[in-house]
């Protein structure tokens, strides 16, 4: 493939720093769009053009699309908890952020657009999880994001922009948040153990999650991107699951258990003959190897 140039949102956050090596590092060229409220600048490499704005002002994404010719767009207000505590902003970043994008990309003419969905989607409903199934929301976090995928899919409709949803089940990995409201239940635990402190289960750790590596995250999107599909939904998971104590254990047997949060699902476990069979995509990273990766670090 001839070199492009790709614009990554939210690419000083978690995943979006990974997408940006990775682009880098088969010669593309890389502009990131990043706010920095949930980031780290120096998470950006030298060789990226680094823009900093917000998803959620129209003009700033209108200037983040020219010249370029694709689009992963990472950006959003993540996480449940936080979004049952600042609902307003959580819409304005994962609704009107996206929708602003997407509007811009339109006008711009770019070749496509990959959408970071969320499993959160599939709420309590009965494993494994498969793209049909009817949305159960159970947070404002959940919701936001099924509305981006709807906005997708609208505008691949309607303008004939070329986009994909891809529906990321738990995300882990190097750079993943440790601590704050955005922190995930792998980087707490590592935090945790690293500051000798107990484990904190909430409930009674029977909850399981699909883990998948963010290198695996990356490589979905780039495969999607590359192939033909477009106005369509794609999990991002493991076809596997561990229990939240399962989890602990693999980590430190110091635990204590706390009331369980508001709008948490009990499982996600994530089908995922459809993306691949449409994109040949599959997971690479083995749990354990993930895990024991970043156990030494």
């Amino acid at each position: 493939m001839k070199k492009q140039t790709f614009l990554v949102t939210g690419g000083a956050g978690f995943i979006g720093s990974h997408m940006t090596e990775f682009l880098l590092s088969l010669g593309h060229r890389v502009r990131v769009l990043d706010n920095l409220s949930q980031s780290q600048r120096e998470w950006v490499p030298e060789a990226a053009e680094f823009l900093e704005g917000d998803i959620a002002v129209a003009d700033v994404c209108q200037r983040a699309v020219v010249g370029i010719d694709g689009v992963f767009h990472m950006a959003a207000m993540s996480k449940v908890m936080p979004s049952i505590e600042r609902i307003e902003f959580c819409t304005e970043q994962n609704v009107l952020g996206t929708q602003n994008l997407l509007v811009a990309c339109r006008q711009a003419k770019i070749k496509k657009l990959l959408y970071s969905g969320s499993s959160t989607y599939y709420g309590l409903q009965a494993p494994p999880h498969h793209e049909n199934l009817l949305p159960n929301c159970l947070n404002p976090y959940a919701l936001s994001k099924y509305v981006g995928e709807q906005y997708c899919g609208l505008f691949t409709r309607l303008y004939g922009l070329p986009t994909v949803s891809l529906r990321y089940f738990n995300v882990y990995g190097p750079r993943q948040p440790r601590e704050g409201p955005y922190a995930l239940v792998l980087g707490i635990f590592l935090d945790q153990l690293k500051q000798g402190k107990p484990l904190t289960i909430h409930g009674d750790g029977s909850q399981r999650r699909d883990f998948v590596h963010v290198r695996d995250v990356v490589r979905a999107n780039w495969d999607a991107y590359q192939s033909n599909v477009q106005d369509i939904v794609l999990n991002v998971g493991t076809g596997t699951n561990i229990s939240i104590k399962e989890l602990a254990d693999m980590i430190s047997k110091n635990q204590i258990f706390q009331p369980r949060r508001r709008g948490d699902a009990d499982i996600t476990l994530a089908d995922i003959s459809r993306i691949k069979a449409l994109t040949g995509w599959q997971p690479q990273v083995r749990f354990a190897d993930g895990l024991a990766e970043l156990m030494a670090q």
